[in-house]
């Protein structure tokens, strides 16, 4: 025992000189060093007897391919073999820009210098962890951002040019990055670029930057998104920040986002209070006005467009049972009916009752708090599928109503009933908005089928998020049609399926799982150019990755979107002209049997 205090003493001395000289010693070095194959662009491990051919792996990785490290990869690239060390205290920088848009890109810049700072691995928000001492070589080396953006553009539209050139060079002790963009989204992008020229190094402690670049970048898709569902399961705000950060990495630039639905009603409201006290699931899981309105700046930061998606008239329930207590009577119907089979598509049930005009009253309330929380919009997602009929056909306020008014009561009769619905939230939602119309997107359903949608839903009007599959032949009746569409077919960009089934027996309705590999082969202009070859390119707005949350919370949300996501960023940023596997590898005979 009189040994160990000993032991522990010497223990802690190591410790501390470790983390002094933040290396090891001479001997301990590891004596693996990478070398680059040209021919296949991989870094290869070897044993570094030759350190003039050999460098480390950071190094590698920056250099060996001829894109490096870009995600997604830019239009146009062009990048030198060499290297030099450097630290995120020296970075320095100058923007040309007008007024309204230079306080943007001052706190772009800010966040740019602290992705800097998180590559190192013993990073934290309260310490610098670059300790020193270092060569003259590291210490002096600046990093000088020269910006210019000529617009004044400060939120996302689908008309936004997002384009940069970003041009890096080197001289003596000086870097420079010049970054030239039409918008501010565009300088934001190409900071990102720029950050995905540096690695850690390990052996020096230092950042590394490649001596010189050429980068053109313009994504290919105005619409790059991810859906994420926070009424299924609550999803605290840094959960939701973290999400940003990574999408903003990836240059995604649409957080879609599912707050309300049956289950739950987590969105406080000024004039409607008593929502989140009949629908949240606690006090503690609520989206206040302060935190939402957050989370839409600090998207709006990253390049990303926060859309809130107000989900109806089915998927609504608990929150409204209020109504008959105030005088309102049922806003919604089937709330938490049985059997849920019989009604809805998953329980809990609920639908908007149509009969009830003070429905349409709560709506317009809804609206304009939407719009302010979340506003300006240049989008607004009405949700607007599965509705099930034998909840409507079967609520005595509302079959007495279609009698009443001579609408009758035959399938056709309620999709006409739904239909008006639709038309009259368009209009409360214009009227919330200061009277702008803004497109709605809506989810295919029964009322985006042939012989209905033209009836209810103009073109102009309306953007069609198509969740079926990419065999559904409603893909090419809604181009031909010449509706706008994105990309969300399940059968590749449904990232909850996979799992046991959360009711019932084996895995759930949309199994297999769905790896990156087929996010990144669901090429939207592919898809499209099965069912019809005459279409407008441009009516292809882009494609979203949802995640649905029955089986997900925040525990797990990071791992559910990622790396998933990051292939969506490739595909709607790129539209690449080949499938996951870029090449054939004698390596791999599945690779080479399926490569491009």
């Amino acid at each position: 025992m009189e040994g160990k205090p000993c032991m522990l003493v010497l223990f802690l001395c190591t410790l501390a000189t470790h983390f002094t000289s933040r290396g090891v010693s001479a001997q301990d070095e590891s004596p693996w060093g990478y070398r680059c194959d040209s021919a296949t662009s991989r870094c290869i491990k070897e044993e570094a007897t030759d350190p003039l051919i050999q460098t480390s792996l950071g190094q590698c990785k920056l250099t060996c391919s001829p894109e490096g490290v870009l995600w997604p990869k830019p239009t146009s690239v062009s990048l030198d073999d060499q290297v030099v060390p450097f630290l995120p205290s020296n970075v320095t920088h100058s923007v040309t820009a007008p007024p309204e848009i230079s306080k943007l890109v001052e706190e772009a810049v800010a966040i740019f210098i602290d992705n800097l700072h998180k590559n190192h691995p013993e990073y934290s928000y309260q310490a610098t962890p670059w300790r020193g001492p270092y060569d003259s070589a590291t210490n002096d080396h600046i990093l000088h951002l020269d910006i210019t953006v000529t617009g004044t553009e400060d939120r996302l539209s689908l008309q936004t040019d997002e384009s940069y050139s970003l041009t890096l060079s080197t001289e003596g002790d000086v870097s420079t990055a010049k970054i030239d963009a039409p918008t501010y989204f565009g300088a934001r992008h190409a900071l990102e670029t720029l950050s995905q020229l540096t690695e850690y190094e390990e052996h020096s402690d230092s950042l590394l930057l490649v001596t010189g670049a050429a980068v053109e970048d313009s994504p290919v898709f105005p619409y790059r998104g991810v859906l994420l569902d926070t009424a299924r399961n609550f999803m605290p705000i840094p959960n939701l920040e973290r999400t940003l950060d990574a999408m903003a990495a990836n240059k995604l630039n649409t957080f879609h986002w599912h707050i309300t639905d049956t289950h739950s009603f987590p969105v406080y409201l000024e004039s409607r209070p008593k929502m989140t006290v009949y629908g949240a699931y606690s006090p503690r899981e609520i989206y206040y006005p302060d935190e939402i309105m957050r989370i839409v700046e600090y998207g709006r930061v990253r390049g990303i467009r926060v859309l809130p998606e107000y989900d109806a008239p089915a998927h609504v329930g608990n929150g409204f049972q209020w109504g008959p207590k105030e005088g309102f009577g049922d806003i919604a119907v089937c709330v938490n009916k049985e059997p849920w089979a019989s009604y809805c598509v998953e329980p809990p049930c609920g639908q908007l009752n149509l009969a009830n005009p003070k429905m349409y009253d709560v709506l317009g309330e809804i609206y304009v708090e939407f719009v302010n929380l979340f506003g300006p919009i240049d989008l607004f997602h009405f949700g607007g599928d599965e509705v099930n009929l034998n909840c409507w056909n079967t609520t005595e306020e509302i079959v007495n109503w279609m009698i009443e008014n001579d609408y009758g009561l035959s399938e056709d009769s309620y999709y006409g009933q739904w239909g008006v619905f639709q038309e009259k939230a368009l209009q409360l939602l214009t009227e919330a908005n200061g009277g702008q119309k803004v497109p709605g997107i809506l989810w295919t359903s029964h009322l985006t089928e042939a012989g209905r949608i033209e009836q209810y839903l103009p073109t102009d009007d309306y953007i069609i998020q198509i969740w079926t599959t990419e065999t559904d032949p409603i893909i090419g009746e809604l181009l031909d049609k010449k509706y706008r569409v994105i990309f969300s077919n399940y059968d590749h960009l449904y990232l909850d399926c996979g799992f046991g089934a959360w009711i019932g027996e084996g895995n759930n309705w949309c199994s297999p799982y769905k790896g990156w590999q087929a996010v990144y082969d669901n090429d939207p202009i592919k898809i499209a150019s099965k069912f019809t070859t005459t279409f407008d390119p441009a009516l292809i707005l882009g494609g979203e990755a949802a995640l649905w949350t029955e089986q997900a919370d925040g525990e797990v949300v990071d791992s559910r979107l990622w790396p998933r996501c990051a292939a969506l960023g490739s595909v709607c940023g790129v539209n690449p002209d080949h499938n996951w596997v870029k090449r054939r590898d004698p390596l791999h005979p599945q690779q080479a049997k399926d490569g491009s």
